[in-house]
C-alpha cells in the first residue's frame, strides 16, 4: 500500500478520516442582524394590523343591530310625536300614545345595555341615521293627511314600522348570550306585540 494513504502508526482509520476532513464552522441557527431584526418587525406590525382589523369588524358587527334599534326608535317617536294632531279617531290616537310610552320606556331601559356594549347613540354611523330617519313615513303621512285620509296611512304606516321594531329584537334576542339581556329583549317585545296587533287589525271606519 502506498506510504500516502496509510494512517499514521497509533491513529485508527476513524481518527485519521476525521483529522483529513475538512472543517466546517457551525453558524447559529437563528442569526441576529439587521435583515432578521426589520423582518422581524414588519411581520409583527402586519400581526397586529390584521389582529385589529379583525377585533373592530367583530365588534362593529356586535353593535351594528343595537345602533339601528336606537336609530329606529327615535324615528319612529319623532312620528309619533307628530301624528296626535293628525289623529281623527279617538281609539287610534290612543294607541298612538301607547307607542310613544313603550318607546320612552324602551329608551330609558335600554341605557345599560347599550352602554355595556359601549354603544354611544350620539356616534351612530351616518349610514344607519340615514337608512332608518323616518323622512318616508313623513312623506307618505303627509300625502294622507292632504288626501284626507291620515289615519288609514298611519294605520299603513305604522303597522309597518313595528313589525320591523319587533323583527329586530327577535333577531337580537337571538343573537345574545347573555341572560339579563335576553329577558330584556323578551319584556320589549311582549310589551310592544299587543300594541302592534291593534294598529294592524285597527280600521279607519270614519274615513
Amino acid at each position: 500500500m502506498n506510504s500516502l494513504h496509510r494512517p499514521p502508526r497509533g491513529n485508527t482509520s476513524l481518527d485519521y478520516l476525521n483529522e483529513i476532513a475538512p472543517s466546517t464552522t457551525k453558524k447559529p441557527l437563528f442569526e441576529m442582524n439587521l435583515k432578521t431584526i426589520i423582518i422581524g418587525a414588519i411581520g409583527a406590525v402586519i400581526l397586529i394590523i390584521i389582529i385589529s382589523a379583525i377585533t373592530s369588524s367583530l365588534g362593529g358587527g356586535k353593535k351594528e343591530p343595537w345602533q339601528r334599534l336606537s336609530a329606529r326608535l327615535n324615528a319612529t317617536y319623532a312620528v309619533v310625536d307628530k301624528a296626535g294632531v293628525n289623529i281623527k279617531n279617538s281609539q287610534l290616537r290612543s294607541l298612538n300614545g301607547n307607542v310613544k310610552i313603550f318607546i320612552t320606556n324602551t329608551q330609558r331601559d335600554l341605557g345599560p345595555t347599550l352602554t355595556r356594549l359601549e354603544v354611544d347613540t350620539k356616534k351612530i354611523p351616518a349610514s344607519i341615521t340615514t337608512s332608518e330617519n323616518g323622512t318616508g313615513m313623513d312623506t307618505r303621512l303627509e300625502d294622507g293627511r292632504l288626501n284626507a285620509k291620515y289615519d288609514s296611512t298611519y294605520v299603513r304606516e305604522m303597522t309597518y314600522q313595528l313589525s320591523r321594531i319587533l323583527s329586530l329584537l327577535k333577531q337580537l334576542y337571538t343573537s345574545s348570550g347573555n341572560a339579563t339581556t335576553k329577558e330584556f329583549l323578551q319584556t320589549t317585545y311582549n310589551s310592544l306585540e299587543p300594541t302592534y296587533k291593534a294598529i294592524s287589525e285597527f280600521s279607519a271606519s270614519n274615513e
